[in-house]
């Protein structure tokens, strides 16, 4: 019995085990699934369809419909067309798809398999859904983890986001297909691992490896050259190539994609993603475990194939995040062209005096004021702020966006726009879509901390229930075993220096967590960190986006790969639908910080200007 052990132990540890990733978000391209089912040789078939907006849009879905609430896409675009040959391949799938209706889905996707003539064990995890027990969380006194207010009185939607042990149960079931609700991105790929290597709750380090795989792969083709700084250098973006982590019993993985499709992976682009909407480096809680990925390193190991280890891992909490979203109010954009000389100066007006038209209006009829107004000249780099090099456009697109508590308000603001096509400032050219915009809801996140012990996990298969014992699991995760950050380099003064923009020296990588924007950037060369340390400190960055920012900013170093990770708080004026910016999601946040000036010795400015 003890060499038997032995040789199946060491069969696992030598074994090896590939799983591609087909779907980023809800409307992802419909052609990576046959891509990566026909191309791939993958073993495990994983997709992220959700985000916390998304899960309010599914709401409402539900609401009008009880057959609705999950992501369609799924059903039509990946197991209508492909059942047979996931089938005939043995590929197992697993899913986030399920939204607020997983039950549904699984519904919809056998009678795919059905009309595609195969048989496939469909499990479903339930427990995310908190939305029936508001009133009784409620009382537990939840806060919102940021600003500690309290549980909003109307709330759309409340999930708690789910880890990977679920869906290992439900593959060890016998599951051919698992679909979840609420869970965290990379726990579809998690959950893969734990099931494949038969990980423990205790195998820390594994665990952080696997979700840093994860979290790599869960946005489709962004770490394959998709959103890359040096974006010329990526080939064939027509025919991009979506990720298939090569994972071994260690958590370390070669990150690769199909034969003959676009796209690049090297260090960079994979370490790029790595940088996407972690927070602390230190510390990317998932409900599995705490990741520290500040050691990680990437190795390259061929064309496009990328060899990812080092991350560690610290007891999980005892905690699940929550996402609820909630209504307040309408808001309303719309977009017009001005042309000619001076157009910036001349849209920003034209748009100044529709808000002040429609306020003075609004007090005729004795409604309110609007709760807030952005305006925003596109193509006069307004989200740019003061270092805006646009000078005197000809040609600018104005967006002018507003909140009220009350949809005929904003009505009354879109009825404004076109009369100025002949009231006011000559040049402006019409607004764009057919008709006036319509208001539409406010939707904003309140995210919160509640026991695991209080959301109670089951799956089920085949009509079966089976209950798991995640909830009653105690975490041992101490914030105080965190290392503590150390003060920046200080800035040399020595020698003859010159100024060059921070993307001669760094690649970026930026994105959203609700209301506060992550930017991460890491050394084109490792001489190039120290300067980095020293010129792109917290204060410098505050400072350069201080026209967008109203909370602090915290940097953390990731010496794996010579970089930092910045959190900017209160960054977008309320994050997602709720924003009225133009950039709700920080996308470009990156691509600004990119072009901040930095000071480098002469020989540094010589040497990148070559």
């Amino acid at each position: 019995d003890g060499v038997r052990q032995s040789q199946e132990e060491g069969c696992v540890l030598s074994k090896t085990v590939r799983i591609g990733c087909h779907s980023g978000f809800w409307g992802d391209t419909e052609t990576a699934a046959p891509q990566l089912v026909r191309h791939g040789n993958v073993d495990y078939l994983v997709s992220d369809y959700l985000a916390e907006v998304t899960m309010s849009i599914m709401a409402a879905q539900k609401l009008r419909n009880p057959q609705a609430g999950y992501a369609t896409d799924f059903v039509t675009a990946v197991m209508a067309p492909l059942a047979r040959e996931i089938a005939g391949k043995k590929i197992k799938v697993v899913t986030n798809a399920g939204g607020v209706n997983p039950l549904a889905c699984r519904d919809a996707v056998l009678k795919a398999c059905e009309a595609a003539g195969v048989k496939l064990k469909v499990a479903v995890v339930l427990g995310d859904d908190l939305q029936p027990r508001v009133e009784e969380l409620r009382k537990l006194g939840v806060r919102e983890m940021d600003t500690g207010a309290e549980l909003p009185a109307r709330v759309a939607s409340m999930n708690a986001y789910l880890g990977g042990f679920p869906i290992a149960r439900a593959l060890s079931e016998g599951a051919d297909v698992v679909i979840t609700g609420r869970c965290v991105d990379s726990a579809v790929t998690l959950g893969c691992l734990i099931h494949a290597f038969d990980w423990s709750m205790d195998d820390l380090d594994r665990l952080a490896a696997g979700t840093l795989c994860g979290h790599i792969i869960e946005c489709g083709a962004q770490c394959n050259g998709g959103n890359f700084t040096d974006w010329r250098l990526v080939p064939d973006y027509d025919n991009m190539g979506f990720p298939v982590a090569e994972v071994s019993a260690d958590g370390s993985f070669v990150l690769g994609k199909p034969d003959n499709t676009g796209g690049l992976i090297t260090t960079a682009t994979v370490a790029e993603q790595m940088l996407y909407e972690i927070g602390d480096p230190r510390a990317y809680m998932v409900p599995d475990v705490v990741c520290d990925f500040t050691q990680a390193t990437y190795e390259q190991v061929g064309k496009d194939r990328v060899k990812v280890s080092g991350a560690k891992g610290r007891p999980a909490t005892d905690t699940y995040k929550v996402s609820t979203t909630f209504p307040d109010g309408y808001k309303f954009s719309s977009i017009f062209m001005l042309g000619g000389r001076e157009a910036a100066a001349k849209g920003r007006h034209s748009a100044e005096m529709i808000v002040k038209k429609t306020r003075r209006m609004l007090g005729e009829k004795g409604m309110p004021d609007f709760s807030d107004v952005s305006i925003e000249v596109i193509g006069a780099e307004a989200t740019y702020g003061p270092h805006s090099r646009a000078n005197d456009s000809r040609e600018v697109v104005v967006k002018i966006a507003a909140k009220h508590p009350q949809k005929e308000a904003l009505g009354l603001l879109g009825r404004e726009i076109a009369p100025m096509s002949t009231g006011g400032v000559v040049g402006l050219a019409g607004s764009f879509g057919a008709g006036r915009v319509a208001p539409s809801p406010v939707i904003r996140m309140f995210s919160c901390l509640i026991p695991k012990s209080q959301v109670p996990v089951t799956i089920d298969l085949d009509g079966k229930q089976i209950a798991l014992q995640e909830g009653a699991r105690s975490g041992g995760f101490n914030p105080a075993s965190l290392p503590t950050e150390a003060p920046p380099i200080p800035k040399t003064t020595a020698g003859e220096t010159r100024t060059v923009p921070l993307i001669a020296l760094a690649y970026g990588r930026s994105g959203d967590k609700g209301d506060n924007a992550n930017i991460g950037i890491f050394a084109r060369k490792p001489e190039y960190q120290p300067i980095l340390d020293s010129e792109v400190t917290e204060e410098a960055v505050a400072q350069y986006f201080a026209h967008r920012i109203k909370g602090k900013v915290t940097r953390w170093r990731l010496p794996g790969i010579n970089g930092f990770n910045f959190l900017l708080r209160q960054a977008l004026g309320g994050g997602g639908m709720a924003s009225l910016k133009a950039d709700p999601l920080a996308k470009a946040f990156a691509q600004m910080l990119l072009d901040m000036p930095v000071k480098v010795p002469a020989s540094v400015a010589r040497e990148v200007a070559n």
